[in-house]
């Protein structure tokens, strides 16, 4: 099993006939990934690598029953867009573009809550079901399917935490890239509530970073999950008022701070590891076995 898609989602690509939508279009094809179309206004009635394109989400989800959809748009465009696919009744939008106004995630956070929509991102790298699918611009080279799920703000950072767990013989269920955009659509606490329900889910590990109070929210939910939880704050050394990379990692005040993070996962359960090697031993510690061949060291 996997959380949010696996290989019976439905996926359209909105910007399906820009470059980058192109691009990782034919990405997602190859990997296996069922996208049954795009859309992109004044172009509807051609294709894209074999996928229809429409001028509307409403189109296609009429013709293609499409229930995820991926977004690649310049970032003032995105509010449209992602309005559009919530009242076409999508149920899961991944917003690829970085910066979006706050304005507009915070109305789109509201549209897809009032909808029962999830969104994940701005800023996300996407999410992958390691062997079911993969939506968004994550290589699939990191990941193999196995028994834990992960949560992070950062693209690459999955993709060290996969590679640590497919290396060790955990695999992955699903990997999902929050974004690193200061409003997110989705946060770890919604994400970790998903992962707990999902019977292939043996444990979680969340990958946070300095800025905003998203790991602080988990904690309250890490308390009661019948799971793991490992986590692991990016910026321990970063100082106040120093941007570190993304839009939202930053440490205004004493708020956002690395430690004040650790402290609230450690007081809500959270098992914290401080390198990435710090993760299989703590699986193993909680009684979480590999379930793959361990990969060989060179």
């Amino acid at each position: 099993m996997a959380i949010l898609i696996d290989e019976t989602s439905n996926v359209i690509v909105q910007g399906i006939t820009g470059g980058a939508g192109r691009f990782h279009t034919e990405r997602m094809l190859s990997y296996g990934t069922r996208i049954v179309g795009g859309t992109s206004p004044g172009k509807g009635g051609e294709d894209v690598l074999g996928a229809p394109v429409f001028d509307t989400v409403v189109e296609a989800v009429r013709e293609t029953e499409a229930d995820t959809s991926v977004i690649f748009l310049p970032a003032p465009a995105v509010l449209d867009a992602a309005i559009e696919a919530i009242h076409a009744g999508i149920e899961l939008i991944v917003v690829v573009p970085e910066h979006i106004p706050i304005q507009d995630m915070l109305r789109i956070r509201k549209e897809a809550h009032e909808a029962g929509t999830t969104v994940i991102g701005g800023n996300t790298a996407g999410i992958i079901s390691p062997g079911k699918a993969n939506i968004g611009i994550m290589p699939q080279i990191a990941f193999e399917e196995g028994c834990v799920g992960t949560i992070s703000r950062s693209g690459s950072i999955t993709y060290y935490v996969a590679d640590t767990l497919t290396n060790s013989g955990y695999g992955e269920t699903t990997c999902v890239g929050l974004g690193g955009d200061p409003v997110l659509g989705s946060t770890f606490a919604e994400i970790l509530e998903f992962f707990d329900e999902d019977e292939a889910t043996r444990a979680v590990v969340m990958m946070g970073e300095i800025g905003g109070v998203y790991e602080e929210q988990a904690a309250q939910v890490i308390d009661q999950m019948s799971k793991p939880v490992i986590a692991m704050v990016g910026g321990v050394f970063a100082p106040p008022g120093k941007r570190m990379g993304h839009a939202g990692a930053i440490v205004e005040g004493h708020l956002g701070t690395a430690k004040s993070k650790l402290d609230a996962l450690r007081a809500g359960g959270a098992h914290t590891a401080d390198t990435f090697l710090d993760i299989p031993r703590i699986l193993s510690e909680q009684g979480i076995a590999p379930v793959n061949k361990v990969q060989p060291q060179l």
